[in-house]
């Protein structure tokens, strides 16, 4: 049964999940919820499984109405929100009756939001999973104004908490700490030094694939062909522009420009937020 109708997506509004783990070997990246943190949250908050899929929406925008009663929350960058022209809270639970127009504006820190519905968007997987990856052209389509989204059977728990307190966004500087390697042996003392001194800024140029940073160069000390290797999300590869550029979920599977750095994986929900023209620095 067709649930959510789909009125306005803002830049790009996606059905997410958790991805595909384990399939990297025959060439499909995980993908899924950039920001799992708050993906999960917001499942946790309606009484779902934390893997049912919800929706992700980058910079605001998104406007749904509900055709039958709903039980929802939104979670991640704090959008303003309004069930109804009525102002609501992110992070606790709403009640949407059938009919009911839900509005989420622009979030003044933060990048990316999760509306997750009780039952989750029922969307029918691909390779196991709901998740749109952009890269791979695998999973649903972006949502576009008309389209309907089904919603599956309410699970047997209910809501356990009406709010949750949630840490802020950052709206300065972000720290991200990460690993040097695998290939940093291909890069000058200089550069290594760089990355972890200097601050870095986010370009208009990035997606849910990766962020394109913009700062000081780092030069190699190698200049040979590397064979493509595999990647991970939270890895640091550095082009011939000799800037960074920082994969997110949509990753591609092999690469073939050296890595100098891994962020660790409890620092990526963050990554995932950063917006453009935020500053980021790096730690080892």
């Amino acid at each position: 049964m067709s649930c959510v109708e789909v009125l306005a997506t803002g830049p790009l509004a996606t059905v997410q999940d958790l991805g595909r783990p384990g399939l990297a070997g025959i060439g499909v990246g995980r993908s899924g919820a950039a920001d799992s943190g708050a993906f999960r949250l917001a499942n946790r908050l309606v009484g779902n499984d934390e893997g049912a899929a919800a929706i992700e929406v980058t910079f605001g925008g998104l406007v749904v109405r509900a055709t039958r009663d709903l039980t929802a929350a939104l979670t991640g960058a704090p959008c303003p929100i309004t069930v109804d022209g009525r102002g609501a809270a992110p992070n606790s639970v709403l009640r949407i009756p059938a009919g009911a127009v839900v509005e989420l504006g622009v979030p003044d820190r933060g990048l990316r939001s999760y509306l997750a519905v009780r039952g989750g968007i029922a969307v029918e997987p691909v390779l196991g999973s709901r998740a749109t990856d952009v890269l791979a052209g695998l999973g649903p389509e972006p949502l576009a104004p008309g389209m309907t989204l089904p919603v599956g059977p309410p699970p047997r728990r209910f809501p356990q908490v009406d709010v949750a307190p949630v840490p802020a966004c950052p709206d300065g500087e972000i720290t991200l700490r990460v690993v040097f390697g695998p290939r940093h042996d291909w890069f000058t003392e200089d550069a290594l030094s760089t990355l972890v001194s200097s601050c870095y800024e986010v370009t208009a140029d990035s997606n849910r694939v990766g962020m394109r940073l913009s700062g000081p160069l780092l030069e190699r000390c190698r200049h040979d062909e590397l064979p493509s290797e595999g990647m991970v999300a939270g890895a640091l590869q550095v082009p011939p522009s000799a800037r960074p550029t920082l994969f997110l979920a949509d990753h591609p599977v092999t690469g073939g420009y050296p890595v100098i750095a891994v962020v660790v994986a409890a620092d990526l929900d963050k990554a995932a937020q950063a917006r453009p023209g935020q500053r980021i620095r790096f730690r080892s």
